[in-house]
């Protein structure tokens, strides 16, 4: 019988399904799911500057996505508790597939893809423990589910592929949440973590913050190209509090944690919606659609500066600095610190914007 760990060596020397590559829906840099006027959701191809390249529509709210790494084919996620996620060819707009996790077990709106795109990893979690799951699909067959792993922690968000190819880094929140309505259950024990697991499913780091901060969800991920990972909080302790929203993190050393200065900080009301390094690497910044923010920060975690934008969430590298959407439709550049408007649809974007990587 192949073993879960047979299957994915032998997926080294293998190459991917043909199909037809990114050029052929206007080479778009970025995913993004949106409310649209009339109630109903759909996930959107963008371009650099923000113009529209495809539109397909979504059965519910979406939440994040995963881009093929060559085939113009995308992986739309439902906002969790996640009952759906959709397989899209995004050069013809037909649903190829729709995906669902096995009985017990939910989407947590976030995947990545590994191997040059022959396997899906997503974030999933039990529905009556919470317990961390990673699901495994084969995509070469037909996005068929070969397996699962732990993912050394409760309610695992974000997850990512680090540079080397052969690790996934993954956001473990540490909420239990009720898995009829996203009650949260487990407040006063909760302990998020930052976990790393080679393919296979060893763990092979992990990172835990200080107990006072154990009520700050580690719930979104950056990765740059020499392997720095950003990581975004929201607290879920006593109100009014200003705890660090923004960690650094490299293998092996201990986290960087970095606060705006005080009445700043107390303006994102503990919540960063997303993350993001931009441009050349050297910043990044974080988002608050709650306090109607996006903090900037130097790589080793200086604060650098605010833009205020009401709604803010969606935050994206953009080849001079940042792109950020809002719940209004708006976009925004943001290249040294200076915010500039460069598209606005009807429709009401929705918490990210995924980079895509297309070839």
């Amino acid at each position: 019988m192949t073993t879960r760990r047979g299957f994915i060596a032998g997926l080294l020397a293998a190459g991917a399904a043909p199909g037809i590559g990114w050029a052929a829906v206007g080479n778009p840099a970025y995913l993004a799911a949106a409310k649209e006027p009339d109630g109903g959701f759909a996930l959107f191809g963008l371009a650099a500057d923000g113009s529209e390249t495809f539109r397909v529509p979504l059965p519910a709210r979406g939440h994040a996505g995963a881009g093929h790494p060559r085939r113009a084919e995308a992986v739309a996620f439902a906002r969790r508790p996640g009952t759906f996620a959709v397989v899209i060819d995004c050069a013809t707009g037909r649903v190829m597939q729709t995906l669902a996790p096995p009985e017990g077990v939910q989407f947590n709106g976030h995947g990545v893809f590994a191997k040059g795109g022959a396997l899906l990893f997503t974030s999933e979690q039990r529905s009556d423990t919470s317990a961390g799951v990673i699901g495994l699909w084969d995509v070469d067959a037909g996005y068929v589910r070969i397996g699962a792993m732990d993912s050394h922690g409760i309610g695992p968000h974000d997850l990512r592929l680090m540079p080397d190819g052969k690790t996934l880094v993954i956001a473990n929140g540490g909420i239990a949440t009720d898995p009829t309505d996203r009650t949260k259950l487990n407040l006063d024990t909760m302990r998020p973590n930052l976990s790393y697991l080679s393919l296979d499913g060893a763990r092979v780091g992990q990172v835990e913050l200080a107990p006072d901060l154990w009520q700050n969800s580690i719930r979104h991920l950056a990765v740059r190209a020499d392997g720095l990972v950003g990581f975004a909080m929201q607290w879920e302790g006593a109100a009014g509090a200003a705890p660090p929203l923004l960690g650094l993190h490299r293998a092996g050393k201990a986290p960087v944690l970095a606060s705006a200065p005080p009445a700043e900080q107390l303006a994102m009301q503990g919540y960063a919606g997303s993350i993001a390094f931009g441009g050349d690497g050297s910043e990044l910044a974080i988002t608050s659609p709650r306090g109607g923010r996006l903090h900037r920060f130097s790589d080793v975690g200086t604060f650098l500066g605010v833009v205020s934008r009401s709604d803010v969430c969606g935050l994206a590298r953009h080849p001079e600095g940042l792109i950020a959407s809002d719940g209004f439709g708006g976009m925004v550049s943001v290249i040294r610190g200076i915010a500039s408007p460069i598209a606005r649809a009807d429709r009401a974007w929705d918490n990210h914007i995924v980079s895509l990587s297309v070839g």
